[in-house]
Parts: structure tokens; C-alpha cells; sequence
């Protein structure tokens, strides 16, 4: 019995124990550090349009 007591005892790491907060920080961070670099794709409203419309043209999987 002693493994099932060391399965509730389990922590949560990395990303599982930060709050959302935290998260959106970090993830803030990689996204203008891609802008930065150049390698970041920002949609037009018209390619965000063509996006939409090719999406919804696909049968529903």
C-alpha cells in the first residue's frame, strides 16, 4: 500500500504548478522574443480571412 500513498503525495513541477498569470508571462516572453528575431508570422486581415474560409470549407472531422 505504500504506492498508493506516494501517488497522492505527487507535487505538480514546471509548468503545472505556475499560475496562469505566470504562464501568460512567460509565454509573452517567447513571442516577442520571435517578433525580435524576425522569425514571428503575423497574419493579414486577408490572409486571416483565407485562413477562415479554408477552414470551414473542410468536412468536420
Amino acid at each position: 500500500m505504500e504506492q498508493s500513498t506516494s501517488i497522492q503525495e505527487r507535487r505538480l513541477r514546471g509548468f503545472a504548478a505556475m499560475t496562469p498569470e505566470k504562464k501568460r508571462e512567460i509565454a509573452g516572453m517567447g513571442g516577442r522574443a520571435a517578433h525580435a528575431s524576425g522569425r514571428a508570422h503575423q497574419f493579414s486581415t486577408e490572409e486571416a480571412r483565407a485562413a477562415g474560409k479554408k477552414r470551414h470549407q473542410r468536412p468536420a472531422q
